[in-house]
C-alpha cells in the first residue's frame, strides 16, 4: 500500500517506538525483528483497502499493534484495541499517543470486554477460525465484515468453520508471505442458533 509522507512519518514513529519497548517485553520475537517492516507492518497494511472510509472497527488480540494500530494510523479510523497483556497494552497506549492516532485500548481478555457493536472486525495470527469467529461475533453489527489475516491452513480453518458458521467468503493472497491468505467474511450467523430457552 503507499502512504502519504505524513503516514509514513507516524509509521516510522510507531516502529522506533516498537524496538525501544521489545528490549523490555516481547511484543515480536527478537528475529523479526531486522524484518519488523515486511513482515507485521506492510502485512498489517494490506487490510487498509478493505476499510470503509471513516468507519470505527474493532481489532481482537492487538499483541504490538498488528494489525489495528498500523490500520488505525493509516486509514485515520478509530479503533477499539482489544489486549489482554497489560504490558502490551501500555505499549499501545503510549503508541496511540505517540502516532496521534484515534485509539481506544481495552486491557482484557476477549471474553470479558464490553464493546459496541462495530462495522468491521480485525485480527492476525490470534486463533482458529472456529473459536476467531465465535468472539468477533459478540462485537459485530449485523451487517458488518471481519477481516482476518491467515496463514497456510486457512483452507482448513475454513472448513472447520462452516460446520458451525453461515458466511460469504472472500479471499485473496497475501502480498508479504507466500503462504499466506487475507479473509474478508460476511452475512456471518451461526449454522443453528442456540435455543433462548435451553441456551443449546
Amino acid at each position: 500500500m503507499d502512504v502519504s509522507r505524513e503516514t509514513m512519518a507516524r509509521l516510522e514513529i510507531f516502529a522506533a517506538l516498537l524496538e525501544r519497548w521489545n528490549q523490555r517485553i516481547n511484543l515480536v520475537s527478537p528475529k523479526d525483528l531486522a524484518q519488523l517492516w515486511p513482515r507485521h507492518i506492510e502485512d498489517s497494511l494490506q487490510l487498509a483497502e478493505d476499510m470503509p472510509p471513516g468507519m470505527p472497527f474493532v481489532d481482537l488480540g492487538s499483541g504490538g499493534g498488528f494489525p489495528g494500530l498500523i490500520l488505525a494510523i493509516a486509514t485515520g479510523n478509530p479503533v477499539t484495541l482489544v489486549e489482554s497483556d497489560q504490558r502490551k497494552a501500555s505499549f499501545l497506549r503510549e503508541a496511540a499517543r505517540s502516532t496521534g492516532t484515534n485509539a481506544t485500548v481495552v486491557a482484557k481478555r476477549i471474553e470479558d470486554a464490553e464493546i459496541g457493536p462495530a462495522g468491521v472486525i480485525t485480527a492476525r495470527a490470534l486463533a482458529p477460525l472456529p473459536l476467531l469467529l465465535e468472539w468477533a461475533k459478540r462485537f459485530l453489527q449485523p451487517d458488518g465484515v471481519c477481516l482476518f489475516l491467515k496463514g497456510r491452513n486457512a483452507e482448513d480453518e475454513l472448513t472447520a468453520a462452516r460446520a458451525e458458521w453461515h458466511m460469504t467468503i472472500s479471499r485473496r493472497p497475501s502480498r508479504s508471505s507466500s503462504d499466506g491468505v487475507i479473509l474478508r467474511l460476511s452475512e456471518i450467523r451461526r449454522v443453528k442458533e442456540p435455543d433462548r430457552a435451553t441456551g443449546r
